[in-house]
């Protein structure tokens, strides 16, 4: 089962548990997949419906760290609510050592030297750890590793 058809049957369950939460923010995801879609003009691949999820993981999670800052514990509550729902449709996030091991071996492959190296690094690794890594995670690995 893709991720779209698992949303479309995650969002029915919703409906029919009167989860009002999980609903809201499968609807808003599937909206945003409507709203790629039709950018495209074509079906999105379960790739372009992963970068899709990352956009919208990354949107919660900036938000959470604003609502954070302005002491908005409601809004804290809601965000991490959705965020745990989303995550739910993310591939599994890689371990600290099995990231490490991916940025070792692409600096190997890369030949990359210094940290001005660090932008063909980059564009090697994050193909390989989408939606599986945080990309400021990986930054701060490949960053440390040229050092």
């Amino acid at each position: 089962m893709n991720i779209l058809d698992q949303l479309n049957q995650d969002m029915k369950d919703a409906m029919r548990s009167r989860d009002k939460q999980r609903l809201s923010v499968i609807r808003s995801v599937k909206s945003s997949l409507q709203n790629e879609s039709i950018n495209k003009g074509q079906e999105l691949t379960d790739d372009e419906i992963l970068t899709v999820l990352n956009r919208e993981m990354k949107q919660r999670k900036e938000s959470l760290h604003e609502f954070e800052q302005a002491d908005r514990q409601d809004l804290v509550i809601k965000t991490n609510a959705e965020i745990q729902v989303l995550s739910e449709y993310m591939p599994s996030q890689l371990s600290d050592e099995e990231l490490r091991q991916i940025v070792h071996e692409t600096i190997e492959q890369v030949g990359a030297q210094s940290k001005s190296d660090m932008g063909k690094v980059m564009g090697a690794i994050m193909p390989k750890v989408k939606g599986r890594a945080d990309g400021s995670e990986v930054k701060q690995l490949v960053h440390q590793s040229l050092s």
